[in-house]
């Protein structure tokens, strides 16, 4: 019997072992069960790098600065200095691919090393064909070579430096470089996972009209309506973010026809068309990425002002209102993310989460606000990361309020991921125009106020207040982790409101090896005598609190 066995086995693994090491093989020895990926817990979306949750705490470098490691040489301690863990940087097509066919990339290997050495990640952006809407990053041999190489027009059939996206040799051209750039990442990375994500061309748009009206565009524009579009949109239809729902309904929610027969005529039609065909070529060069390697990729938008037409902004973008062609084109695509040179932080991120979709900020102006919208944005809309534009520009990096914040986001990291999608946590921003935020959480509702609200703060009179910004986290029914700073914080309780909530116990600490240490025991001046909990402006803090009730 044991005899009969052992030969059944030995003949079926002959007959059958091979798959089973095949099997393993694309398990564990390509590494990819390892790569950097996106994972869904609870109503939120967390990033996994190495097997392990991870909030980037990022900062993007100017255009031109990451063209050698000459000119990176002074930047990398300002980097480690302000508590970056990613460092979003350019890969430049005319640069890695200066003749057709011959590729170079030395200079990625060189920071993706460096990066290493440094104890930061990288996201790539990959200036290919658009770079804020123009083809600027193109290499030689395709601006040289416009017959081959076509660009868009404008309405006065005048040309603009926009390779247009109708052109399936712009397409071929650009699809190669991408998928040759991922190729090497996965060759020469996938075991460290240095690079954590790309980003799919940059900001793109069309300018300065609506849509592209040379002979391809033209020829595109009098076809029929995709049926993916199509289908898209009657399977959704519940679900289309309202913009683009009413033009739909306004034409009366026809589901064949040309673009106009379908949209109407006018400029939101030219801008859907657009929008359209931008995102079937960002997804098939997405495509041919994540068929080398599948980590994340994303696409970034430069934000409309709602004064200007399409075309006076960049048109056809993946912004909220045509969020639905880009998720309908952009099925390679695994978010899209807001650049933000706007000041209507809440009202731009509420549009870009309203489907459900994870929030990644890749730039924002790096003004002294940006390290205050990036704790909220990461509290409120538990975000994937932040990462404020032009890193590099500062004087004194040691000093900035962004490196304080990104300790705090550090240290709180384990406790956000394990806590993230359940409604335990919260953000709050606050400013002399907006000074308060109530929130509920657990058990207690919770009055945060800007610290200068309290009129013996040194700068309570002040003509100007500071931003202020804090997150909270519900570590049990009663206890929670309050960090960030210039905020003051009273509570009440949410279940019998006949009785009054307290302070039981508050500590200010930090976290080290992901183990809380308690540093100081606040009770008298430091909680007004257990009336509040306090985080001064100038002050960047994480106190522990345990409240309770009283009669």
């Amino acid at each position: 019997m044991t005899l009969n066995i052992k030969k059944y086995v030995m003949s079926n693994f002959k007959k059958y072992g091979f798959i089973l090491l095949a099997s393993l093989s694309l398990q564990f020895g390509s590494g990819q069960y390892k790569m950097p990926h996106l994972e869904k817990t609870g109503n939120k979306t967390q990033l996994i790098v190495n097997e392990k949750p991870y909030i980037i705490r990022g900062g993007e470098l100017g255009n031109s600065s990451a063209t050698s490691m000459e000119s990176m040489e002074l930047i990398w301690s300002k980097l480690t200095d302000m508590n970056l863990n990613t460092v979003l940087t350019p890969v430049y097509w005319e640069l890695i691919e200066p003749q057709e066919g011959k590729f170079d990339f030395s200079l990625v290997d060189d920071l993706i090393i460096r990066a290493r050495k440094e104890n930061l990640k990288l996201v790539f952006l990959w200036f290919g064909s658009w770079k804020n809407s123009m083809s600027s990053h193109a290499p030689a041999w395709i601006k040289l070579n416009q017959k081959e190489y076509p660009r868009v027009k404008d309405d006065k059939n005048k040309s603009h430096e926009i390779l247009t996206p109708f052109s399936e040799n712009n397409l071929e051209a650009d699809l190669k470089a991408f998928q040759k750039l991922i190729s090497h990442i996965k060759d020469f990375d996938q075991k460290e996972q240095t690079v954590i994500m790309v980003q799919v061309e940059n900001e793109i748009g069309m300018l300065p009209t609506a849509r592209d009206y040379s002979s391809l565009a033209n020829e595109a524009f009098n076809k029929q309506v995709p049926d993916e579009l199509l289908k898209y949109m009657q399977k959704n239809k519940e679900k289309l973010v309202p913009e683009f729902l009413e033009v739909w309904k306004k034409n009366g929610f026809k589901i064949s026809g040309n673009w106009e027969q379908i949209f109407g005529k006018g400029l939101q039609t030219d801008e859907i068309f657009m929008a359209w065909f931008f995102a079937k070529f960002t997804n098939r060069i997405a495509k041919a990425g994540k068929e080398k390697y599948a980590i994340p990729l994303f696409v970034n938008a430069a934000l409309n002002a709602p004064e200007k037409k399409p075309g006076e902004y960049p048109s056809a973008g993946p912004l909220p209102h045509l969020m639905d062609i880009w998720k309908a084109a952009g099925t390679s695509i695994d978010f899209l993310s807001p650049d933000f040179y706007n000041p209507l932080f809440k009202h731009w991120n509420d549009l870009f989460i309203r489907q459900g979709d994870p929030l990644f900020i890749p730039e924002h102006r790096f003004d002294s606000t940006a390290p205050f919208k990036g704790l909220y944005a990461i509290g409120h809309y538990e975000a994937i990361g932040f990462s404020p534009f032009s890193i590099e520009s500062v004087a004194e990096a040691k000093k900035e309020p962004l490196g304080k914040i990104y300790d705090l986001i550090q240290q709180l990291t384990p406790t956000i991921e394990a806590n993230k999608g359940f409604r335990k946590i919260e953000g709050v921003l606050v400013d002399k125009a907006n000074p308060t935020q109530i929130i509920q959480l657990g058990n207690y509702e919770f009055t945060f106020k800007h610290d200068y609200t309290l009129n013996w703060s040194a700068g309570a009179k002040d003509e100007i207040w500071p931003m202020a910004s804090a997150i909270i986290i519900a570590i049990a029914t009663d206890e929670f982790y309050i960090a960030g700073s210039g905020i003051v914080v009273t509570f009440k309780t949410l279940k019998n409101t006949s009785l009054n909530a307290g302070i039981l116990k508050t500590d200010q600490g930090r976290f080290e090896n992901e183990v809380w240490k308690t540093i100081r025991h606040f009770n008298g001046d430091q909680t007004h005598q257990g009336r509040h909990i306090r985080i001064a402006v100038g002050d960047f803090e994480i106190q522990k609190l345990r409240l309770y009730t009283y009669e």
